[in-house]
């Protein structure tokens, strides 16, 4: 078995992290490689015994990996995701942040969860991500156009509101009056919309949610629409520019620039291993049991 492992930081419960999963590993036949930026990172605190190969970026990656481990938070696993592209390799999301609901493996449970990998005791949480196209091209300076939480769009350097008229497959739908406009996947319900009022979803219910950040249009909600649709914003504001935020990049952009938002042509797997599930994990990250009458 290949296995590919990537992490942003050398703290010491990542140090741990690697450790414990290198020692699991011992006990298979498995070859394992790492990220390029994350491998340095680690090196110098002698927790490696050997040399291992490593990959710079989603193109270096074989496509012979039978799982990418991201070892943090929910951003690590954002991150990950950029590496997977549509290479259908399945991601083991170690927690080493706080909430953790893509990185749902927590450190204490690595030797009881990671060997169900060996023994195919597990099941692959499909996530569907956004795509982003520009309009004029030139304006977008995004390395990678997709998003696994949300893409949105935000005012830049002023207290004032922005203008976003919004479009489903070319009919009007609105124009917000807010600080920005949240479009979010069902994976980043439980993120940046939840915050701003929207709702929690299925991980994999096919849809997503427009949520409109502080509107002053009192009158507007959190709009659930099917996944099919093609969504169009036009920005304005009294800056020249405005902000788009692709999960935790973000970019600026010209006012006129034209946003078209689609389903991507691919999706993500994440490994649940057994009695891992959405329900559990929403009652004990949003401490839902904490309430006395239950």
């Amino acid at each position: 078995m290949k296995l590919a492992i990537y992490g942003q930081s050398n703290k010491t419960i990542v140090q741990n992290i690697v450790v414990r999963l290198l020692n699991v590993f011992k006990a298979h036949d498995t070859c394992v490689i790492f990220e390029n930026s994350f491998y340095k990172l680690i090196q110098p605190t002698n927790i490696l015994t050997q040399e291992y190969a490593t990959f710079d970026n989603e193109n270096e990656l074989p496509n012979d990996i039978d799982f990418f481990i991201g070892i943090g938070g929910d951003g690590t696993m954002l991150r990950a995701a950029n590496f997977i592209k549509n290479k259908n390799i399945p991601i083991v999301g170690i927690n080493a942040g706080r909430l953790g609901f893509l990185a749902n493996v927590q450190q204490d449970d690595i030797e009881k969860h990671l060997p169900n990998l060996f023994s195919h005791n597990y099941t692959l949480s499909r996530r569907s991500l956004l795509s982003l196209e520009c309009s004029p091209t030139e304006n977008s300076h995004f390395d990678i156009n997709f998003a696994l939480n949300e893409i949105t769009v935000s005012r830049k350097n002023t207290t004032s509101m922005i203008t976003v008229e919004t479009y489903l497959d070319n009919e009007y739908l609105a124009t917000y009056w807010a600080d920005g406009l949240i479009v979010s996947t069902p994976s980043g319900s439980t993120g940046y919309s939840l915050s701003c009022g929207g709702p929690i979803i299925e991980p994999e219910t096919g849809c997503f949610v427009i949520t409109p950040l502080a509107p002053h249009n009192l009158n507007v909600r959190p709009l659930v629409i099917r996944d099919n649709l093609k969504i169009k914003l036009k920005v304005s504001s009294r800056e020249q520019q405005f902000l788009i935020s692709l999960d935790s990049t973000t970019e600026t952009v010209d006012n006129k620039t034209e946003l078209l938002i689609s389903k991507a042509p691919f999706t993500i797997n994440l490994v649940e291993f057994p009695h891992q599930s959405f329900i559990k994990t929403l009652r004990n990250k949003l401490l839902w049991g904490e309430d006395k009458r239950n």
